[in-house]
Formats: structure tokens, sequence, C-alpha cells
């Protein structure tokens, strides 16, 4: 089975190939953004093995978090800081 997670967008490094920094939650990782040439710093992406694969809207990316943390996959948001 293939995992897509969301991840909201907040680098671009424009190259030969369209890089940007993805945030999970905490968790940066350094993703291909060829496929999703319209998003931009902010915007959530679904992202599987290191290519971000469609972008999604808020709503979605925190719906399909929830279901993986529902199912165990996905780790637990940080808690606030005080």
């Amino acid at each position: 089975m293939c995992l897509g997670v969301p991840g909201r967008i907040t680098a671009i490094a424009d190259g030969f190939i369209r890089m940007g920094t993805v945030d999970f939650d905490g968790s940066s990782l350094e993703v291909c953004l060829a496929y999703v040439p319209d998003a931009g710093p902010g915007d959530y992406v679904l992202v599987h093995a290191g290519f971000a694969l469609t972008q999604l809207d808020e709503d979605q990316a925190a719906k399909t978090l929830e279901a993986l943390r529902e199912l165990g996959d996905a780790p637990e948001p940080p808690a606030p800081q005080q």
C-alpha cells in the first residue's frame, strides 16, 4: 500500500528541478514540487516518496492527518508552547 502524507510548504527553491521544504507537524523534508507548479509557501501538498503529488486545501489536509492519526500512522501534533 502506498501512503501519501499531507504537509505544508514552508519554502521553495526554484532550480533545474523545483524543490521545497515541507513541514509535517514539526518535521521538515526537502520535497520535489515539479508536479505542483502552482503551489507556494503556505499551501498544503500530498507527499509520497519525496514527491508532492497534488495540492490540497487546509481542510482536506486536516481531515487526512486526522484519519492517519486514528490509524496510528501519523505523529500527534506538538503540544502548544506555554
